[in-house]
């Protein structure tokens, strides 16, 4: 039987401590070749990604660009044996050396993009570009030299706004039309399109730039055209979307669990009606939640310790939750559970589950019967942000690492300070605060707004 208490979580979590100040932290860079400039930053046009970019990368890509004799070398077309080679053994021969470079290839598709500077003078474009047009001609791909000051790439990838986005539902025709035709109308440009679910589920990354959109504005024609489709849609700036999450946070009921329990519980007090009417209007953020709790709990005076172990064998887990719970910890997630609810049920579900943490308010009993009071601080909105931060403290993280997923007005704070915030099955007046939001069909779909692909979970 669980014990009558708060839930504590892990030991070493004090019951209340003030919010710390957590440094945000930049992602790590994508390219290693030199030290001295990120060719991400200047080639995206061609290769689709780059990371989120800092003062002094800016500030080194303005020194290079100011530097002369550098340029930019792009290789496109159908992938081939020993391309590689080729170039870059030209490129040696001309007495050129390699500042960086990215290569890849996606069906087939072969793209190579270089910065290359003259180790000597004096230094013949003309002749190389000769050179590389007889190679491009002879492997029938196509092969450009630009200087660096001409590359409209610099420019464009330091005023850039990358976001992904991740869209989530049921596999039918049209989906990517009516998302992508909603970013067009929004300037948007569409950097690269990554399918990571397709059958039962439809899952879809979307690398796109917002620079020149509206984001207010953008985020709701978004929701607009996923609830026209019966899609899900969670937009995430690429640098947290890049930032590997360690811990992902829970509410518990409307979320892990189908319901409210404490609308089950009043219903076997006989006062079901009078419990549910003040639950919903807590959830929709009308009423404050330490006093609607309270009040809940005061119509609850007198119900059996008996009334709460039949509630905890009959309530019904969310579909998908607990498949999705033993998907993260397999993976080596840390996961938590914190609720308005109650430490009697949290226990069970972190005993069940496997939940590393597990939070909840303590019901006060005497004689074995609820005295209709709460002990200790009720866990509000703004509590739950402090148990998260806590949670960061211990794990040594930043919020950045942090998925937040709740349904209602008291995980607001929680899901806005975490580094991904998701509304599930939620009120609007937490949808105006997550990242995105996903229907209470698509609980998996925490996982691809992980990045995580179907290939992945087989494997």
């Amino acid at each position: 039987m669980p014990a009558y208490r708060e839930a504590g979580g892990e030991g070493g979590i004090p019951p209340f401590i003030p919010l710390p100040s957590l440094p945000s932290r930049q992602g790590r860079g994508a390219f290693r070749l030199t030290g001295r400039f990120s060719l991400g930053y200047l080639c995206f046009k061609h290769l689709g990604e780059n990371e989120s970019i800092t003062r002094e990368m800016k500030m080194q890509n303005r020194r290079l660009a100011q530097e002369g004799n550098i340029y930019v070398i792009s290789v496109i077309g159908e992938d081939q044996v020993g391309i590689v080679s080729e170039v870059t053994q030209l490129l040696f021969k001309q007495g050129l050396n390699i500042v960086d470079i990215e290569q890849t290839v996606i069906h087939s598709q072969f793209t190579m993009v270089l910065l290359i500077q003259p180790l000597r003078p004096p230094f013949q474009p003309s002749t190389v570009r000769t050179s590389l047009n007889r190679l491009a001609k002879r492997r029938g791909m196509s092969i450009t030299m630009t200087p660096l000051h001409e590359f409209k790439g610099l420019r464009l990838a330091e005023t850039k706004k990358p976001y992904v986005l991740t869209l989530l539902g049921p596999d039918r025709a049209g989906v990517v039309a009516a998302f992508s035709s909603t970013l067009a109308k929004h300037h948007c440009n569409i950097e690269r399109i990554k399918m990571i679910a397709r059958g039962e589920f439809f899952a879809m990354e979307m690398w796109v730039d917002l620079r020149d959109a509206i984001f207010s504005l953008l985020r709701q024609d978004l929701a607009t055209v996923a609830k026209k489709v019966g899609m899900d849609i969670i937009a995430q700036p690429e640098h947290i979307f890049k930032k590997r999450k360690k811990v992902i946070v829970f509410d518990m009921d409307s979320t892990i669990v189908d319901g409210e329990i404490i609308d089950e519980m009043a219903k076997l007090a006989g006062v079901g009606k009078k419990v549910a009417a003040i639950t919903e209007r807590g959830m929709r953020g009308e009423i404050d939640f330490s006093e609607s709790l309270r009040a809940r709990v005061s119509f609850l005076r007198g119900l059996r310790i008996k009334s709460l172990e039949s509630v905890a064998k009959t309530f019904k887990l969310t579909r998908g939750s607990e498949e999705l719970i033993a998907a993260l910890r397999e993976m080596g997630f840390k996961v938590a559970l914190i609720s308005g609810g109650f430490s009697y049920f949290t226990d069970v579900l972190k005993k069940r589950l496997g939940f590393d943490y597990a939070f909840g308010n303590e019901l006060e009993i005497k004689k074995g019967r609820l005295t209709g009071r709460i002990r200790g601080r009720v866990i509000d909105a703004k509590r739950k942000a402090e148990v998260l931060d806590a949670i960061c403290l211990k794990e040594g993280i930043t919020r950045d690492e942090v998925v937040a997923v709740g349904d209602g007005s008291n995980d607001r704070i929680m899901v806005a300070n975490a580094g991904l915030g998701i509304a599930f099955n939620a009120k609007e007046v937490l949808r105006k605060v997550a990242d995105g939001a996903i229907t209470k069909d698509h609980m998996k779909g925490v996982l691809y707004c992980l990045g995580i692909s179907d290939l992945d979970l087989r494997k």
